[in-house]
């Protein structure tokens, strides 16, 4: 499978000591299947950063490494309780997604974010936020926990959008 990495320079070789913490899935290194969304990404990270560059990042990668017994992998089938629980206890650094290889599920962009945060701050309950969070179209993502991961990615071309 195809997985693109936007930001504001190709990633040849991805260091989880560069990822952030208290993001959607934990400090990890994220890709989607979806380069229009790297291309937002790498763009959005491009204007934050006042930066003279933006670039997606290519990787080839064995999606039957997500089945494999060999691996803690934390899937999402889409935006659900749970989904919203582990993304809200990410981002305040509650939950610890380093038990954890691979995580995969929608990704809670910008256009997300009112909802979340009312969620997160109990304006809403659940029941809204999921009803709420099904208008949207929903990108995936897939982000990588460990080095033994991350070893599963191999770089194909970087591309300057």
């Amino acid at each position: 499978m195809k997985l693109y990495h936007g930001s504001m320079a190709g990633v040849e070789m991805p260091d989880l000591n560069f990822c952030r913490d208290n993001t959607d899935f934990g400090k990890a290194f994220y890709t989607t299947t979806n380069f229009e969304q790297a291309e937002k990404w790498a763009k959005l990270k491009q204007k934050r950063a006042n930066s003279p560059q933006a670039c997606v990042t290519e990787y080839d990668f064995g999606e039957e490494l997500l089945k494999s017994d060999k691996y803690r992998v934390r899937h999402f089938e889409g935006a659900n309780k749970e989904w919203l629980e582990f993304i809200v206890n990410n981002r305040r650094g509650i939950e610890s997604s380093e038990k954890y290889d691979f995580v995969t599920g929608p990704v809670a962009n910008d256009s997300l974010y009112a909802t979340i945060l009312l969620y997160e701050q109990r304006i809403i309950n659940t029941e809204t936020a999921i009803e709420q969070l099904k208008t949207y179209i929903l990108f995936d993502q897939m982000s990588f926990h460990s080095e033994r991961a991350l070893s599963n990615l191999q770089f194909v071309k970087t591309i300057i959008v």
